[in-house]
């Protein structure tokens, strides 16, 4: 499960992750199920990290920045 330290994150961010009706929120669901995945908030945004490698950058009003192809950047892809 990932804890992060929510005092420097966006509070966009935070209601598009943590908010049920948010747009990334089902994305921070699987990546509480994902053991292989870290996450760390940095410049107000959630950079999140696999196997010590950085796959995606959330941001609060800006689009997602995606690092490299991950299976957590295609949930992306899949919101309606």
């Amino acid at each position: 499960m990932i804890t992060i330290d929510t005092t420097n994150l966006c509070s966009h961010l935070q209601q598009k992750l943590f908010e049920a009706e948010g747009i990334y929120h089902s994305l921070w669901i699987a990546m509480q199920e994902d053991e292989e995945l870290t996450a760390v908030v940095r410049q107000r945004q959630l950079h999140i990290y696999r196997q010590g490698k950085k796959v995606l950058i959330l941001k609060g009003k800006a689009a997602p920045t995606i690092v490299r192809e991950d299976p957590v950047c295609k949930m992306l892809s899949d919101r309606p």
